[in-house]
């Protein structure tokens, strides 16, 4: 089976009232956990990798690793770099194979966004790609984002339209309180599903009908791999993200993808550690690492079925 691109997975979702998982990838075994929970779901799922990832293990080496497991485990996978900082890191990674990019302009004004977002989508789609924006601003801290929370701003519906309309982008990621990395919230956490509401109102009216939309930011912080970490020698203190049920009821309100990492790195972390607690006398690499990839597949698992709702997606 092909790498497929977006487009139906998000037909389907936004019809079934689910959302379907991008989880960051940067080596085997995170790669290996995802399409484990995949393939016992049957879920469709996207991997995604960040130009971080890009540098640390090579856009051939992640592609053939994707490849891998898709014929291994015959699940069906979209390849999708997220948070593409320019049209070059883009370009690469279409020609490499990814079936679907992110051009973020985020921290430019909205018209010199427009124009950038714009270059990309013509090109992509050209050669078949599809191709994710974002408008307003995320806080927090992942890989090259990071924006300070004062300077954090949510998506305008209004320019929303306006964005979409003239760039022809497939699918927009928004603002709407969520953030990157494991410090989300130091109160309650609150999203405003109002904005999100009134965004994809205005997008049916201005004729984008079931148009996907994306959160980013949107790991909950998983309490059980945080706790397991501090437990065998970590200091991750005040970590709070994204409860699940604002995930789910976001996931049955146009949001057709929704972005996961942090947990991921805290899983795989917390299999490592609880490894090296244990086992002190133990040096096998298969062995920690091998138990950080059980402890993101069940973390995955646990996300298509409890959160995002989209087991059995993958069927016909």
């Amino acid at each position: 089976m092909p790498l497929v691109t977006t487009k139906r997975m998000f037909e389907k979702a936004f019809d079934g009232q689910y959302a379907i998982g991008a989880f960051n990838i940067g080596n085997q075994e995170i790669i290996q956990g995802v399409a484990i929970a995949a393939s016992e779901t049957r879920s469709s799922v996207i991997m995604e990798v960040s130009k971080s990832a890009l540098k640390y293990t090579g856009p051939k080496t992640l592609k053939a690793m994707v490849d891998a497991v898709i014929d291994e485990y015959g699940i069906e996978v979209a390849l999708h770099l997220d948070h593409g900082p320019d049209f070059e890191t883009a370009k690469l990674c279409m020609e490499t194979g990814f079936t679907s990019v992110m051009f973020d302009g985020s921290h430019y004004d909205f018209n010199e966004n427009i124009q950038k977002t714009k270059e990309v989508v013509d090109y992509a789609h050209e050669r078949g790609v599809v191709v994710e924006a974002e408008l307003g601003k995320l806080a927090g801290v992942e890989d090259e984002v990071n924006v300070k929370a004062e300077n954090a701003t949510y998506t305008d519906p209004d320019q929303a339209i306006e964005f979409v309309s003239k760039t022809g982008v497939d699918s927009l990621a928004i603002a709407i309180g969520t953030s990157h990395g494991a410090y989300k919230f130091k109160g309650d956490a609150k999203l405003d599903f109002d904005r999100l509401q009134t965004i994809t109102k205005k997008l049916e009216e201005a004729g984008f009908a079931k148009y996907p939309i994306v959160l980013h930011g949107a790991s909950s912080v998983d309490p059980t791999s945080v706790e397991l970490c501090n437990r065998y020698g970590g200091q991750i203190k005040g970590a709070k993200g994204v409860p699940n049920d604002m995930l789910r009821k976001a996931a049955g309100l146009a949001v057709c993808k929704i972005n996961m990492d942090t947990d991921l790195r805290l899983a795989m972390t917390a299999g490592i550690r609880e490894f090296f607690g244990t086992k002190p006398d133990q040096f096998d690499y298969r062995g920690y690492l091998g138990l950080g990839r059980e402890y993101v597949a069940k973390l995955v698992e646990a996300k298509i079925r409890d959160i995002l709702g989209s087991v059995n997606s993958a069927k016909p």
